[in-house]
């Protein structure tokens, strides 16, 4: 980063690690708590191929930083060594995390390879991150001066009163991004946390602005103590970065706030404009919540490849129960060979009722599957020739999917959902983009 780049960061925060370099006579580099390059002092021999990549490419890549959060930095409230990596060229470094009112703003890093540091130069260095962390702080407040004009401006785009919609895009103001064709909401969620109510938001919003980094203009953002959203108007739909891009904050949370169980993300569909956003972001909601609710989803959902769970995410949880499945998926899922006649049935429905395909997908003689529909008739008492009956069945399974492994189809045990069974991975469930 150039020093006027850094003069931005608040005051003199790169004079301060570049007077800070020169009395140790070693490399020194400020990254944010996401691990982003903040600012960095001049090379003095030390420096491995890791802060090369950072300072030449801006970016420590993916691996790394999640290599670093994962030795827990974003909790410490002391310096500590980080373990070097040798297949990251990453040497072991001295990390001081720079905190202000409890806040993480930073992360001061001095590789240490050979733990040579004297006690004076700790010294010298815990006294500098006082400075710098203060420096920080003052960006932080400066920056969020208009952070709530702004996020209000978002809620009132996003949300569900359709006259304080319009009144925003009228004058089209209150840092909002420009139009565009197509406007996509990312929504984060995070459930189950120990972490203070301020601590978890931070974490959102320190994630969000990471991920709006690189094209500001084109992003808005607004955090709470549960959810993040994160609005993004593109000229070209870019469906497969946006995942990726999901799926990075989705690591970045978990590492953040090592006591939320669960983090999730969900994509909306693309809205054509600011004026159709909000529904984008009801879309995101629901595949976040169908992430939270599908193992298979990896903590990832996307609206336009959720199908028909689409429909039964609006489900509220307390109508979301076993007393929706239908009485003969009920007694298919209580009988002693239902798990392989199930997994059965949901390929049969998926391959909508070939007998080739689904005897292909099992691996299976086409008299022995005749055999297995022939139970499952039995059993259910349906018609698998039926529409409707057909119908009952397939909704009845998505529904399964949905309840989880916790609940029993008489609300008493666990749900079989039928996962893999004779090595054929299940067709027809969404696998998230990447997983294809």
């Amino acid at each position: 980063m150039t020093r006027s780049a850094a003069l931005g960061q608040g005051g003199d925060l790169q004079a301060m690690v570049d007077d800070l370099a020169e009395e140790l006579g070693r490399s020194v580099v400020i990254n944010d708590p996401v691990v982003r390059l903040i600012c960095t002092s001049r090379h003095f021999g030390d420096e491995d191929g890791l802060r090369i990549r950072a300072v030449l490419q801006r970016d420590a890549g993916a691996e790394a930083i999640r290599f670093i959060l994962a030795q827990g930095v974003a909790r410490w409230s002391a310096p500590g060594m980080l373990a070097g990596r040798e297949d990251l060229s990453m040497l072991p470094r001295l990390c001081v995390p720079l905190r202000e009112r409890g806040e993480l703003l930073g992360l001061l890093m001095v590789i240490d390879a050979d733990r040579s540091l004297t006690a004076a130069q700790l010294h010298r260095i815990t006294e500098a991150s006082l400075g710098m962390a203060a420096q920080l702080y003052r960006h932080r407040l400066a920056t969020d001066s208009g952070r709530g004009d702004r996020e209000d401006a978002l809620r009132e785009l996003l949300g569900d009163n359709p006259a304080r919609r319009a009144a925003r895009l009228t004058g089209h103001g209150g840092g909002l991004p420009r139009e565009a064709p197509h406007v996509v909401v990312t929504a984060l969620e995070v459930h189950g946390a120990v972490e203070p109510p301020a601590q978890i938001e931070l974490a959102l919003r320190t994630v969000l602005d990471a991920a709006t980094r690189r094209r500001p203009a084109r992003c808005a953002t607004v955090a709470d103590p549960d959810e993040g959203l994160l609005l993004q108007v593109m000229d070209r739909l870019e469906r497969e970065e946006l995942a990726a891009q999901a799926r990075r904050m989705v690591d970045e949370l978990r590492h953040l706030l090592a006591g939320a169980p669960v983090c999730v993300a969900g994509i909306g569909g693309a809205a054509p404009g600011l004026a159709e956003a909000w529904t984008s972001r009801a879309q995101a909601s629901t595949a976040a919540r169908g992430a939270r609710l599908l193992p298979e989803l990896a903590g990832v959902g996307e609206w336009d490849e959720l199908g028909c769970y689409t429909v039964l995410l609006h489900l509220p949880d307390s109508a979301l129960t076993p007393a929706l499945l239908p009485q003969p998926l009920r007694a298919l899922l209580r009988h002693d060979r239902g798990a392989r006649l199930v997994r059965t049935l949901r390929i049969f429905l998926d391959h909508a009722g070939s007998i080739p395909h689904t005897a292909a997908a099992l691996h299976l003689h086409r008299t022995s599957l005749y055999y297995r529909l022939g139970q499952i008739r039995e059993i259910t008492g349906l018609d698998l020739d039926d529409g409707e009956h057909r119908l009952r069945l397939h909704l009845g399974l998505r529904i399964v999917d949905l309840l989880g492994p916790g609940q029993g189809p008489d609300g008493t045990g666990p749900v079989d959902n039928a996962g893999p069974v004779d090595g054929t991975p299940v067709s027809g469930r969404p696998t998230g983009r990447a997983r294809r």
